[in-house]
């Protein structure tokens, strides 16, 4: 015999075995024997996190566009911490805080209403030192305005410091 559970205050509609496909998911683990899972299909369309930076980026155009002066990133990572870094120089962001919690960390962030938008580049392609200016004029709505992050193996730098290093290295994203 099969044991049905249900997780969560559902409408019995949406928990209904005979109900319509669109309506529920099977999850069948291996943990639990003889147990099926009926979860709404609005539970089983949450998504894996694929892309971290671009998330956090994503979720720090939205809070500013929202006119939100704080913002809490999760997961956290070195890449998005010197990536924000790269954003505080400028004074495009406030301070940012980085929380350990003892799993994947978060990071708080201070928005000061002065960032228009940000973006990352994935792939991360590879640029050499002469091809920069090419991919400031396609990312960047001016030669004046606006920033990219570089990473390589120098670290993590804007363009200016890569024609210092004279160094390339792969594109991170852009914010201005």
């Amino acid at each position: 015999m099969e044991q049905v559970v249900a997780l969560g205050p559902f409408p019995s509609e949406l928990l209904d075995r005979n109900a319509a496909a669109p309506h529920r998911v099977v999850v069948t683990t291996q943990h639990l024997s003889g147990v099926s899972l009926f979860l709404p299909s609005f539970l089983a369309a949450i998504a894996v996190c694929r892309n971290v930076m671009a998330d956090a980026v994503r979720s720090s155009n939205n809070a500013g566009k929202r006119g939100r002066l704080q913002l809490l990133s999760r997961p956290g990572s070195k890449v998005i911490s010197w990536f924000l870094a790269a954003m505080t120089r400028p004074g495009c962001i406030g301070e940012f805080e980085i929380i350990d919690d003892h799993r994947a960390g978060k990071i708080s962030v201070n928005l000061i209403g002065r960032l228009n938008e940000c973006g990352v580049i994935s792939p991360r392609s590879d640029v050499q030192l002469k091809d920069l200016e090419k991919w400031q004029a396609n990312l960047l709505p001016s030669c004046q305005f606006g920033f990219i992050v570089l990473t390589a193996s120098a670290g993590i730098m804007d363009p200016k410091g890569a024609r210092q290093k004279h160094r390339g290295g792969k594109i991170l994203g852009f914010f201005f």
